[in-house]
């Protein structure tokens, strides 16, 4: 891309608008994106965000700047309510598998980078452990300390929000002011918004994770972490910090409190990037039918969460799923369904197979590549630039190099070996496919073969393989 400074445009969500992205520092770009809490499986749900974060950075390579990428590893001091409630989820994930919870952190963190390898997720340039940066968050708390903003209780120092102005502005909270309806447990706290920066261990809690500061045996607070990392390998101020839309009136809020507050620097991030939810079928108690379907935010904690290697155990390729998220604008949310993912399936072996009968006759098309560029510009329009290369590749305007180029943005290695299956099937036929994988899933023969005789009455044949079906035309 040319003059990339004045062509990239991203939501703020500080400014809650689209602003063209230029760097604090030339062509080095600084980027922090929230890891995950190692203390159970990463779900589909949360892996949207790391694709979302992983196109913002091939993004933003495919322009030519040098990505700083730093994510965190939560492994410890993220309680179950993220408002300072509960129970740790590390000491909470170790009592549900039995182990320690540095081995239930280490095999969980383990994990989580084998997901971003099968989703094709560049790896962080650093990658930082809550655990092994004690020292910088307790003197990250000493500096708060010392500015008089925070207070002590009989379980932890807090951080005294009326103490700064502009305190929520991120998330436009009205000052200490909740909504009307929400309770707060507020325990020893001031105000509504306060929160931890340190907690004291409690003598009857026998918890794995515990250092002695201020005088006491205690661990961090889940947001200090994330400040004092981030402070720690991008400075006071860097450019880009991402994660999910909920960490946005919590933990992203009270990074910035503490961050500004310690350094007296503002803004401490230029841009803040923020993705939606994965949605799923949710399955409530109505009394009429027992059976009230409907959709919600896919949560560990509500036990209604799928896993890639749930994926992967029913055939699925975890690049399918990330095709599937692409098809969907990172800002927008988007629902779950095995039919929709049977679809994304098919439409990567489609757009795959279609990649390679490009051959000598295509005449490319430099607009095609320009208009896909200027999609992606546009607050990474990915959906967008997925419909331009499918109409450039049946306009025979795209070829090899123009489809390398794109791939490099969209990582789904669109060069990787398809099947042999037609690429103008009819949208009627596709449909009873996607019927006839869900029967199948099923184990519901009957209905299997009767979808494959509707499909061979149009014209189409069906073959049964191991990794699913293939379809080609009769005769």
């Amino acid at each position: 891309m040319t003059n990339p400074s004045s062509m990239l445009k991203l939501h703020n969500t500080l400014t809650h608008q689209k602003e063209t992205f230029v760097p604090l520092h030339g062509k080095d770009v600084d980027l922090y994106t929230c890891g995950p809490t190692v203390y159970h499986y990463a779900h589909i749900g949360n892996l949207r965000t790391y694709v979302f974060e992983d196109i913002l950075r091939r993004t933003l390579k495919y322009h030519g700047y040098d990505v700083r990428h730093v994510m965190n590893i939560t492994d410890v001091g993220h309680l179950t309510d993220d408002a300072d409630q509960g129970e740790d989820k590390m000491e909470k994930g170790a009592k549900r598998e039995g182990k320690s919870a540095w081995d239930i952190a280490s095999f969980f963190t383990n994990a989580f980078q084998s997901d971003l390898r099968d989703l094709n997720i560049l790896e962080p340039t650093i990658w930082c452990k809550a655990t092994d940066h004690i020292q910088e968050q307790i003197d990250h708390v000493q500096i708060l300390i010392n500015k008089g903003v925070t207070y002590t209780t009989s379980d932890g120092i807090y951080f005294d929000t009326t103490k700064i102005d502009d305190y929520g502005k991120l998330a436009r909270l009205d000052k200490q002011d909740l909504q009307e309806g929400t309770r707060v447990e507020m325990g020893e706290k001031r105000n509504p918004h306060d929160f931890a920066l340190w907690k004291f261990s409690k003598p009857e809690d026998d918890r794995q994770m515990e250092w002695d500061a201020f005088g006491m045996r205690g661990f961090p607070g889940w947001h200090i972490e994330c400040s004092a990392m981030a402070m720690k390998y991008l400075g006071e101020q860097f450019d880009i910090h991402c994660g999910g839309v909920d960490h946005i009136p919590i933990h992203h809020t009270n990074e910035i409190a503490q961050a500004e507050t310690a350094t007296g620097k503002k803004p401490w991030v230029t841009t803040w990037i923020h993705g939606e939810f994965l949605l799923i079928a949710n399955r409530t108690n109505d009394d009429e039918n027992n059976t009230n379907v409907g959709e919600a935010r896919m949560s560990k904690s509500e036990d209604n969460f799928i896993t890639l290697a749930v994926l992967k155990e029913k055939g699925y390729s975890p690049l399918a799923y990330r095709y599937f998220l692409l098809q969907a604008h990172y800002r927008k949310q988007l629902s779950f369904s095995w039919e929709a993912l049977n679809a994304s399936e098919q439409g990567l072996k489609r757009l795959r197979q279609r990649i390679t009968q490009i051959d000598e006759t295509t005449q490319d098309d430099p607009k095609v590549l320009h208009e896909f560029e200027s999609a992606v510009n546009d607050d990474l329009n990915i959906p967008q630039g997925l419909a331009i290369l499918s109409t450039g590749l049946k306009d025979k305007k795209v070829n090899q190099e123009m489809v390398m180029a794109m791939d490099k943005i969209l990582g789904l290695n669109l060069h990787e070996h398809a099947p042999s299956i037609p690429t103008d099937i009819p949208t009627e036929v596709q449909l009873l496919l996607d019927q006839r994988t869900v029967a199948r899933e099923e184990k519901d023969w009957q209905e299997a073969d009767r979808l494959r005789e509707k499909i061979s009455s149009l014209g189409f044949a069906v073959s049964d393989q191991t990794d699913g079906q293939s379809v080609s035309h009769n005769g």
